[in-house]
């Protein structure tokens, strides 16, 4: 019997079946999504650094001979001359000063976090965009792109981890739902009645309201509500493939259960629950950010652009708020939506790459 050979990767050089082949070309022949994806994961890959992009300490300090890494290590004041104990401040002018007579400062290119405050303002905060703060600074005087590098980060990771962790507890509870039938089928499905008919909305505000939301919990609290979303695909496929011929001979066989679902009607249903995903995705970041605008998500202080958007509403004598996170919503919403789509293409059995 003569067996498929892999076909190699022109451009990774890794070993492929035909199968994924013809789904990374399906993947690349929707060039709306494929760009999409590169600009989604670069996006998010840049701002995976962004302590190294937008930071209030120096990446690198030479003083009297010695190489220091602010970045990292936090050095006392004393080590460059000072006077104090406590944590260096790179920004007072006094410091600056004492490390530039033995030395130089290497800064990042935006010599501010999100959190820092620029006191040197030439108008009252919040100001408008300048060669300092490109982007302008918030009503506390913290800069906008700063807050816009460390808010996508921390969206993004937000709705990547919840997209997951949705999609196994939904994709789990629709197969074994749909795979068993009869009462399993049944009392799962009151059940979901019951908990989709609840006001996740309201019940997410009084819990964050009541209990101090933190990225874990606010996760955790989402994480209740969103898993709904793919059981009803995945059941409907299970339900429809438990009564095939070639499942009925795996039983026959001797398969175990989870083997027959997780590897032979699995792979059937995929197509139909990555239908959701991009929704899922979105959803989680829209979720996030209306808690954060209503100022019951994240923590205050921390980067946000629902609070960014707030602060955009507070102030429309400052139109560069506003305008900054429409923007910057529009654009990880619309990327993460043309990324699922062709995703979506690549897995689709019925299309065919020519």
């Amino acid at each position: 019997m003569t067996t498929i050979a892999p076909v190699r990767h022109r451009l990774l050089g890794i070993p492929v079946s035909p199968l994924n082949h013809r789904r990374w070309l399906n993947l690349k022949s929707n060039r709306r999504g494929y760009v999409a994806m590169w600009l989604f994961f670069g996006l998010f890959f840049f701002s995976l650094f962004a302590e190294f992009i937008a930071n209030e300490r120096p990446l690198l300090v030479n003083y009297d001979g010695g190489y220091y890494f602010p970045v990292f290590v936090a050095y006392p004041e004393t080590t460059f001359g000072g006077d104090f104990e406590t944590e260096t401040v790179y920004r007072d002018p006094f410091v600056r000063d004492l490390i530039n007579e033995k030395g130089w400062i290497l800064w990042p290119p935006i010599p501010f976090d999100y959190s820092t405050i620029n006191y040197d303002l030439p108008v009252p905060a919040p100001a408008p965009p300048s060669l300092v703060n490109w982007l302008g600074t918030d009503d506390q005087g913290r800069d906008v792109l700063a807050r816009v590098i460390y808010g996508w980060r921390i969206s993004v990771s937000f709705g990547l981890i919840l997209t997951i962790l949705s999609s196994l507890i939904g994709v789990a509870a629709g197969a074994v739902q749909g795979y068993f039938g009869g009462w399993v089928d049944l009392g799962f499905q009151r059940f979901l009645e019951i908990w989709s008919g609840m006001p996740a909305l309201y019940i997410l505000i009084i819990l964050a309201a009541v209990i101090e939301p933190t990225f874990t919990i606010l996760l955790v609290l989402l994480l209740l509500f969103s898993w709904t979303s793919l059981v009803g695909v995945v059941r409907a496929e299970f339900l429809r493939a438990r009564n095939f011929d070639y499942v009925r001979a795996a039983r026959a066989l001797g398969v175990r259960d989870t083997v027959i679902m997780f590897k032979h009607l699995l792979p059937n249903a995929m197509v139909s629950a990555l239908t959701f995903l991009p929704f899922i995705l979105t959803g989680s970041i829209i979720s996030l950010t209306s808690l954060d605008f209503l100022g019951l998500g994240l923590p205050p202080g921390s980067a946000s652009l629902g609070e960014l958007l707030a602060q955009g509403k507070a102030n429309l004598q400052a139109p560069w708020l506003g305008i900054t996170s429409f923007l910057v919503l529009s654009i990880m919403l619309t990327l993460a939506i043309f990324m699922q789509e062709a995703v979506r293409d690549a897995f689709d059995p019925r299309k065919t790459f020519r």
